[in-house]
């Protein structure tokens, strides 16, 4: 799996959470819950979807890693290498 596939199922994802919004134009580094003002309901739903679509666990000790669209990116892609 690519970064570019990783970041379109992330994308993906964020549009079904927040129709409304425009993921690349969130900053790599902007929280991704004040960003589209989204509750920690939400954002867990978001990582149960991540988690289905790579087979990435992400467990609540790094839930602060993947806060933003780049920590994200940067955390999934470093465990598919």
């Amino acid at each position: 799996m690519t970064e570019k596939t990783l970041q379109d199922i992330l994308f993906k994802e964020l549009k079904k959470l927040a129709p409304e919004c425009d993921p690349p134009r969130v900053a790599p580094n902007e929280n991704i819950r004040d960003a589209l003002d989204i509750d920690s309901y939400s954002f867990l739903q978001l990582l149960v979807a991540i988690n289905e679509q790579t087979g990435i666990d992400i467990p609540e000790a790094d839930y602060a890693k993947v806060s933003t669209i780049g920590g994200m990116l940067s955390y999934l892609y470093a465990r598919l290498s």
